[in-house]
C-alpha cells in the first residue's frame, strides 16, 4: 500500500471517528441527567444541613435565654419571700415585746 493512500484511509478513519464524538448517545445523555440529579441533590442536602443548623443554634438561644429568665424570676421570688419573711419576723418580734410589756405592767 503506498503511503498516500495510507495517509488518505487514516484521515478519513480519523475524520469520522471524531464526527462520531459529536454526536451524544444515549448513555452519555443518561450521564448528564444522573450528573444534574446528584448535583441537585447535593445541594439540596446542604441547604437543609444549614437551615438545620440555624434552627438548632437559634433553639439553643432560646432555651438560653428562657433559663436566664427562670433564674432571674426565680431570684426576684427569693427576695420578695425573704422581703415577707422579714415583715412578719418583725411583726412578731414587735407583738412579742408587746406582750412582754403587758406581762410586766400585769406584774407591777
Amino acid at each position: 500500500m503506498k503511503i498516500t493512500t495510507w495517509i488518505a484511509t487514516a484521515a478519513l478513519v480519523g475524520g469520522m471517528a471524531l464526527a462520531g464524538c459529536d454526536k451524544e448517545g444515549p448513555a452519555e445523555a443518561a450521564g448528564e441527567k444522573i450528573d444534574n440529579a446528584t448535583e441537585g441533590a447535593r445541594d439540596a442536602t446542604n441547604d437543609a444541613a444549614e437551615q438545620a443548623g440555624e434552627a438548632a443554634e437559634q433553639a439553643g438561644e432560646n432555651a438560653q435565654d428562657a433559663a436566664e429568665d427562670a433564674a432571674e424570676g426565680a431570684g426576684n421570688a427569693a427576695d420578695d419571700a425573704a422581703a415577707k419573711a422579714g415583715d412578719a419576723a418583725e411583726k412578731a418580734g414587735d407583738a412579742a415585746e408587746k406582750a412582754g410589756d403587758a406581762a410586766h405592767d400585769a406584774t407591777h
